[in-house]
């Protein structure tokens, strides 16, 4: 079997994901052949696996990080939340079912088996996997049954490190109560402990690594900072809009209203990343900038359930005044579903609600279907003289309307979405669009911005290397030689 770790947390978004994929990179980097693993995933940000299937978008930056195929082994359980139904169940990349809280709590021993089966795939032929776990080892009360985190830990008898997040505050409280309140077991896994995201003089925590020290017995692998490299990698999950929602200064306004169930935020990245751009995320309670030249409406995974909530914000008033304005707009998967006249759900698979009217800006209408596309695609865009595409389409749903005659895409050699007669309005179910360069450079043009646009995916790259190096420097050599030796 490869040798593992498992990095755990004090509490969500304490930085373990950027941290394996980082480890993932520098192990990569030193020849091993290294995998990632994270047992239960909850995120909306999805990827198609290279094998098929969906897994996190996390997972998927960490194998890019290892620099080997994506697999949906990786990540054996996602949880998707969603409206009234609580949260869709893909398991081995496939879609189990769906569940809500306590329901879930009840499936998760029967799901113990696959996320063991698939970490055997992943541990097969590997020198080293890293896994990740979900939240916290200190939510007791979610024990019984645990998958994410000690259960799965325990099981498969890989050792653990503790992840603390020094810039939020109460670090040592933290691993310090973690230790109490584990059991003897669980606490044995631990083999030392991180503190993450510090800032500053690291000898002025010298004192606090003696005194966790002394109540855990647990040694200190390494007090890493704040990642400058981090930035630069995709976010995980919703809960860093609140960062990204910081306004840039660049000459071209682009304007995204954040959904409550937003999905695959992501595509966004490769515009945030420009210096000329500036990307403006929505709240709840603001309004759309009225000075925007573009509005992009981002996936959803609940396209009827955003959509009332698109209106009570006021949003839809927001968006008409907009187009009036000669504003344009980009909708991307369930963003695109939204820019139709109605949507239908027949079966009532997103919820209790069978019919919603769009936002009429596409002569387009959409039904769900039981069906879901998942698959990555090769495309290229009807708008801007066949500029390349890549991405991948996860989505249900079957899209038609006379606007549908003019796509905006070819798919696999089918067409795909629909632009307006007056080209202002565009749709698409092609996640990853603003990703490929040439599109990306054809759009800004014609708001005319000129220039040279980077190569998105280098800058993922770079900046992978430029974390793992980071960890190289402060990071325990001796724990790093163990780990990578």
């Amino acid at each position: 079997m490869a040798r593992a770790i498992m990095l755990q947390g004090t509490g969500s978004d304490v930085g373990k994901t950027v941290l394996v994929a980082g480890l993932c990179r520098l192990a990569a980097n030193r020849g091993l052949t290294v995998r990632p693993f994270k047992p239960q995933n909850m995120s909306n940000n999805a990827a198609v696996a290279d094998d098929g299937g969906e897994i996190g978008r996390a997972q998927w930056l960490q194998s890019l990080a290892a620099r080997t195929p994506s697999s949906v082994h990786m990540n054996p359980v996602l949880l998707k939340p969603q409206s009234e139904n609580g949260s869709q169940i893909i398991v081995q990349g496939r879609v189990f079912g769906q569940a809500k809280g306590r329901d879930y709590q009840r499936l998760k021993p029967q799901l113990l088996g696959a996320v063991l089966e698939s970490f055997e795939k992943m541990a097969a032929g590997t020198d080293l996997v890293i896994v990740e776990g979900a939240g916290s080892p200190a939510e007791i009360n979610l024990r019984a049954g645990d998958i994410a985190n000690m259960g799965f830990a325990t099981r498969a008898g890989v050792p653990v490190v503790l992840v603390g997040d020094i810039d939020r505050g109460g670090v040592i409280a933290s691993l310090v109560g973690t230790h109490a309140i584990l059991d003897d077991g669980d606490r044995a896994m631990i083999a030392g402990y991180i503190i993450n995201k510090f800032r500053g003089d690291v000898a002025l925590f010298e004192d606090g690594i003696r005194a966790i020290e002394g109540f855990t017995g647990w040694p200190c692998f390494g007090v890493v900072p704040w990642l400058s490299g981090a930035a630069r990698l995709p976010a995980e999950d919703s809960v860093v809009l609140e960062r990204l929602a910081r306004r840039g200064t660049g000459a071209l306004k682009i304007a995204v209203p954040v959904l409550p169930r937003i999905a695959n935020f992501d595509d966004l990245d490769p515009l945030r990343a420009e210096p000329d751009v500036e990307l403006v995320f929505v709240r709840s309670g603001e309004r759309i900038p009225g000075d925007a030249s573009l509005v992009v409406l981002p996936g959803s995974k609940s396209t009827i359930s955003d959509l009332a909530d698109f209106r009570a914000e006021g949003w839809d008033r927001d968006l008409q005044a907009h187009v009036r304005r000669g504003g344009r707009v980009i909708g991307i998967c369930g963003g695109y579903q939204m820019l139709g006249r109605t949507v239908h759900d027949p079966l009532g698979i997103e919820g209790g609600t069978f019919e919603a009217p769009g936002l009429g800006l596409l002569d387009i209408e959409t039904e769900m279907a039981p069906e879901k596309t998942v698959r990555n695609s090769q495309a290229y865009s009807t708008e801007y003289d066949d500029a390349p595409l890549a991405g991948y389409q996860i989505h249900l749903g079957i899209t038609r309307g006379p606007d549908c005659a003019r796509p905006s895409a070819i798919i696999n050699g089918a067409p795909d979405g629909a632009l307006s007669a007056n080209g202002r309005i565009m749709g698409t179910y092609l996640h990853g669009l603003f990703g490929s360069d040439t599109y990306r450079a054809r759009l800004l043009q014609s708001f005319g911005l000129s220039g040279e646009r980077r190569n998105y995916r280098e800058s993922v790259e770079q900046a992978l290397d430029d974390v793992a190096e980071e960890l190289e420097r402060h990071l325990d050599p001796r724990w790093l030689a163990g780990l990578l030796g």
